[in-house]
C-alpha cells in the first residue's frame, strides 16, 4: 500500500510549503489496477518543480510511490470538510471524473484518427 500522506508531505517539501497544497489518491487502471492521482492548488511550474523533486535521490521514495506529472489535477483549493480536515472522498472524485475526462478524450481522438 502507498502511503498517500507520505507522498503529499514529500511533494509539499520539495516546495518548501507547510500547507495543504497537494492531495494524493488512487484512481483505477486498466493496466495496473490503480495508480496515483495528485490534486494541486499551486501553479503547474511549482507541480512539475515538486514533481521532479521528489523523484530525486534523497527523498528514498520507492518508484511504485511517485505519481508522473499527467496524473497531476490542477484545482483552486483543496476540498476540506467544515472540520478543516481534507475531503478525502471529493479528493477521489475531483481526481476520478479528472481522470476519465482525460483518458475519455484520448480514446476519442484515436477513434478519429483510424477513421
Amino acid at each position: 500500500m502507498v502511503p498517500h500522506i507520505r507522498i503529499e508531505d514529500a511533494l509539499q517539501a520539495a516546495l518548501g510549503i507547510s500547507e495543504q497544497v497537494f492531495a494524493v489518491t488512487g484512481v483505477p487502471d486498466d493496466k495496473k489496477g490503480e495508480r496515483l492521482a495528485v490534486l494541486y492548488a499551486v501553479t503547474d511550474e511549482q507541480a512539475k518543480v515538486a514533481c521532479e523533486r521528489i523523484g530525486g535521490a534523497d527523498l528514498n521514495l520507492p518508484s511504485l510511490w511517485l505519481p508522473r506529472f499527467p496524473d497531476f489535477v490542477k484545482v483552486p483549493q483543496i476540498p476540506v470538510l467544515g472540520t478543516g480536515k481534507m475531503d478525502l472522498r471529493g479528493v477521489k472524485r475531483l481526481a476520478a471524473e479528472a481522470v476519465n475526462q482525460r483518458t475519455a478524450g484520448v480514446q476519442a481522438g484515436s477513434a478519429s484518427e483510424q477513421s
